[in-house]
């Protein structure tokens, strides 16, 4: 018997999230234009289970649809969806979870295990077989300029010399029905590699992986360094190693129990019009963008596959709920390891990955006091020099008094402990990503501007010590009577 995996097997993670009834069947007849896309948006509204499509208007016999893989869940497992992506509990919390990603980077690479055949290549199409169509691509936004394969997927490629093997995130849009044309940004790794074969004057090979294992896809989105395999990351975040097998067409290898795999090149010279699309920050732009083609020379699933995908827009989405959580992870690593006073760090959900909030260790501080310019001035030389502090615009500095994943928290600390005058630094040289949508074209074309530090800390707080106590139920009343009150809850008439 096999055991389920519901970080290394997607079929196994749709199992689970069925068996704990944070998934449901839909069997009746959905479009996928607009209609399968609208009712995953509502699903992101209302946190309810993510919806499985299983009858599809259009769809070849058994392809299936699967949306907000990682959307937030009700009261007291929010974020059951993406803790089953690493095999944590639905009763996980956001520090359960940053913090077994970061144990996971500094935890021994576990490297894939090759074997000689996979689930993804029960059904193989190669040539002029190869048919995208044959899936039912959704139409995700009215405005979008295109239907979109690839939202919860990641790209494989490799550089020439086969020393750095990235597994990345970046969205792909239906192009034609053997291509796909999508950003590969030259700051992402995607992009730099794509350049390492350009400036050889040469297609790119390249796979692109949907239905993967949950683990691998958390690793794809996690903003590691430059020339890290994530493959070996997969490894130490599910204590096992993910099996992989060779591609048809080409020397990558992909995952082997994943539900569709794609595989072709990366075209070094043609490109064509990209978007628009909703956008993670939750706007849409009448702007499409001349982007590289990518060229679909074999395709191999499952039997019956499942296509994921994310509605980007308004969050909570797939764009904050694993990318946000996976920037979250990287940058408390990168502070801690600088020997920066930060004991969290969480980019707020709500905040569309625009901020990432920083948990001050009150502790630290009343050991040894800084003041607020050398506080800031340490925390943006190391962020704002990293891979992973190019990715968020603004940092916010609150004290580990309050928590800062709790959103309501982070207003009450900006509001009220955040001077205007005094508590915000502006960092305009500061390298960021030109997809922050307050950014003049000015800022985009420098690839600069448009960063901050804002400081959320009362000045006693530098020295470790919190002016007045907070007049909330853990803190306003004695125990004997908090303990009553909660004992009692039900018997009061309140739903326990």
């Amino acid at each position: 018997m096999t055991l389920c995996d519901p970080a290394l097997d997607f079929r196994d993670f749709v199992s689970t999230l069925l068996e704990r009834k944070d998934a449901v069947r839909i069997g009746t007849e959905v479009s996928p234009h607009l209609e399968a896309a609208a009712i995953t948006r509502r699903v992101y509204d209302t946190r309810s289970p993510a919806p499985l499509f299983e009858n599809l208007t259009g769809a070849a016999p058994g392809f299936r649809l699967l949306g907000a893989p990682a959307g937030l869940s009700g009261p007291g497992t929010e974020f059951g969806r993406v803790a089953a992506h690493i095999g944590l509990a639905p009763t996980a919390t956001a520090r359960d979870i940053v913090e077994h990603l970061v144990r996971a980077m500094h935890a021994e690479p576990i490297a894939p295990r090759v074997v000689d055949k996979g689930a993804v290549q029960e059904n193989i199409r190669t040539g002029a077989d190869v048919d995208l169509e044959q899936f039912p691509v959704p139409l995700l936004h009215q405005q979008d300029g295109g239907r979109y394969f690839g939202t919860y997927g990641y790209h494989i490629v490799q550089t020439p010399d086969g020393s750095w093997t990235s597994w990345s995130i970046s969205r792909s849009m239906l192009h034609s029905r053997n291509t796909l044309v999508g950003p590969a940004m030259p700051q992402q790794h995607l992009g730099m590699i794509h350049r390492m074969w350009q400036e050889r004057g040469r297609p790119t090979p390249w796979a692109f992986v949907a239905g993967a294992p949950p683990a691998s896809l958390v690793a794809a989105g996690m903003p590691l360094p430059e020339h890290i395999n994530e493959d070996g990351y997969v490894g130490a975040l599910a204590g096992r190693p993910v099996d992989v097998v060779r591609a048809q067409t080409n020397d990558l290898y992909v995952p082997a129990n994943a539900e569709i795999v794609l595989e072709g090149y990366i075209s070094p010279d043609e490109t064509a019009p990209e978007g628009p699309m909703g956008e993670y920050h939750g706007y849409q732009f009448d702007d499409p963008r001349e982007q590289p083609v990518f060229h679909v020379e074999a395709i191999t699933h499952r039997n019956d596959p499942i296509l994921p995908f994310c509605v980007a827009g308004v969050p909570p989405e797939e764009n904050h709920t694993i990318w946000g959580t996976m920037i979250s992870a990287v940058a408390l690593d990168v502070l801690r390891s600088n020997g920066l006073p930060i004991d969290m760090a969480w980019c707020s959900y709500e905040a569309a990955t625009c901020w990432i909030v920083l948990s001050v260790d009150l502790d630290e501080l009343r050991r040894n006091p800084t003041t607020q310019s050398e506080l800031v001035d340490a925390v943006a030389g190391v962020l704002f020099s990293s891979h992973v502090g190019w990715l968020v615009p603004k940092i916010l500095l609150v004290a580990n008094d309050l928590d800062v994943t709790d959103i309501t928290d982070v207003a009450w600390a900006l509001a009220t402990r955040h001077h205007p005058a005094t508590g915000t630094y502006r960092f305009d040289d500061a390298p960021g990503i030109p997809l922050v949508p307050y950014l003049s074209a000015d800022d985009r074309a420098a690839g600069r501007g448009g960063k901050a530090i804002v400081s959320c800390l009362q000045p006693t707080q530098l020295a470790g010590v919190t002016s007045g106590s907070t007049a909330n139920f853990d803190n306003a009343f004695p125990d004997a009577v908090r303990e009553r009150v909660l004992r009692n809850w039900s018997s009061y008439g309140f739903d326990s």
